[in-house]
């Protein structure tokens, strides 16, 4: 388990992310957001090439993985010591990003239901697996039906989760780390009753990874904009701590480093 809570800064390689804020794409602006991502304090990049906000555009893998290649890259030479996640759904791009670019951790948004060849990639490869929940796809996840939990949002996400982590024992997949999902295939409600819930999924007996950075959770509850809702991820990422979370998924790391080190002082429970 991870002794004290860790940065994971964003770095998305798209031209089309829901937060404007975080898209880059040519290798300046690349460069520049890793070197602002190591400074600021992350501990972990985590790289996408495709964006999963309801309406992007489809993105071919082959053009997934160049770009992902862009990102890995640019993390190797300007801060090799940093560790690389890629966000991926799809098991062959992850096989090539971990294998042929030297990246260190998948993070799979589709909890492995979106590939059926990802949860074998990851046993065959040996990496640190984030698997989050989700139901459906990106452009339908947010349709009722899929936002429909017959038990309860909390506990039908970690049943679904639990199951998953059954399976990938079975294979051996030792490293694993859930992700609830906030986002995807919840309602605004739902969000929140997930976060107020958040202790119940150390049951799970794993790292636990909260991604919540300027997210419609926010934006849509103050009836401002993902540009605006660095305030409520904030107040957000500090629920999350008191929780017990173990990594911040955040596009803004020195925010999310600071709450790391007051909830430490305040509660005592890592050095900070």
């Amino acid at each position: 388990m991870i002794s004290r809570p860790v940065v994971m800064g964003i770095l998305n390689v798209t031209p089309d992310s829901f937060y404007a804020g975080s898209r880059t794409f040519d290798s300046d602006a690349i460069n520049a957001k890793v070197r602002k991502l190591v400074d600021d304090g992350a501990d972990i990049i985590d790289i996408g090439g495709y964006s999963s906000r309801p309406g992007a555009d489809d993105v071919t893998p082959d053009e997934e993985y160049r770009r992902l290649q862009r990102g890995i890259a640019a993390v190797k030479a300007i801060a090799p010591g940093i560790p690389v996640s890629i966000d991926t759904f799809r098991a062959d791009v992850a096989r090539k990003c971990v294998t042929a670019d030297g990246a260190d951790i998948i993070n799979d948004i589709s909890g492995g239901d979106l590939d059926p060849d990802m949860f074998a990639t990851v046993a065959q490869l040996h990496v640190p697996y984030v698997m989050m929940h989700m139901r459906g796809t990106p452009a339908t996840m947010q349709q009722q039906q899929l936002c429909d939990y017959p038990h309860g949002v909390t506990a039908d996400v970690i049943a679904s989760l639990g199951e998953k982590i059954n399976r990938l024992r079975q294979l051996g997949v030792c490293d694993i780390i859930v992700d609830p999902g906030f986002g995807f295939s919840k309602t605004l409600e739902q969000n929140y009753e997930l976060l107020d819930n958040l202790d119940e999924f150390h049951m799970l007996d794993l790292p636990l990874l909260v991604g919540v950075s300027r997210k419609s959770m926010i934006y849509r509850l103050l009836d401002i904009t993902p540009a605006d809702s660095l305030n409520g991820t904030t107040v957000l990422n500090t629920a999350a701590l008191l929780h017990g979370a173990h990594i911040l998924r955040v596009h803004d790391v020195r925010p999310a480093v600071e709450a790391v080190r007051i909830v430490g002082a305040l509660t005592h429970n890592y050095e900070y």
